[in-house]
């Protein structure tokens, strides 16, 4: 069964600006601009006022109206991003080799040093935007930081699946 029409509405916060242009959402604010393409989707975008932007799904079936909630929730975090950024923890747990995480290259590439005792280095680079430091405050741990939180998570699942324990038993 389809629904006539299906709307969801985004609100934004002061200090930041949001476009729509063909389906394409771009959020500038004091962190920075952050740009999203959804031509996959069929969907009315339109900024209703100038705080507020309004997502439609006309004649939807129950798959293609989940899509507005999500098309809102992407501009909503891209709208957190721009304002107060996001920051993922990573820590190094071991048991009898100890870990050695290293950054280098103005905090975008990861070394680890000493998995498994190996004498491998790993080098995980960071996708564009996220810089990543070794915490002043906890011993063994990666704070990774910046605007998108798709970057930001794609980052943290480089590096854990870089350390993935292979031909032993993980016990």
């Amino acid at each position: 069964m389809k629904q006539i029409l299906v709307s969801q509405s985004v609100k934004v916060p002061e200090g930041v600006t949001v476009k729509v242009n063909a389906r394409t959402v771009t959020v500038s604010g004091p962190r920075g601009k952050l740009i999203r393409n959804f031509k996959h989707l069929a969907l009315d975008m339109q900024m209703v006022k100038k705080d507020e932007l309004q997502v439609n799904k006309w004649f939807g079936k129950k798959k293609e109206i989940a899509a507005v909630r999500t098309v809102c929730s992407h501009v909503s975090n891209m709208i957190r991003g721009v304002t107060k950024g996001f920051e993922y923890k990573m820590r190094t747990v071991y048991a009898h080799f100890p870990i050695n995480c290293v950054t280098s290259e103005k905090n975008s590439v990861v070394e680890i040093r000493n998995f498994l005792g190996e004498k491998f280095i790993r080098k995980v680079r960071m996708v564009k935007g996220v810089t990543v430091v070794n915490s002043t405050a906890q011993k063994d741990e990666l704070i990774l930081q910046g605007n998108d939180i798709e970057a930001v998570s794609q980052s943290a699942a480089f590096i854990q699946q870089s350390v993935k324990v292979k031909n032993k038993d993980i016990r």
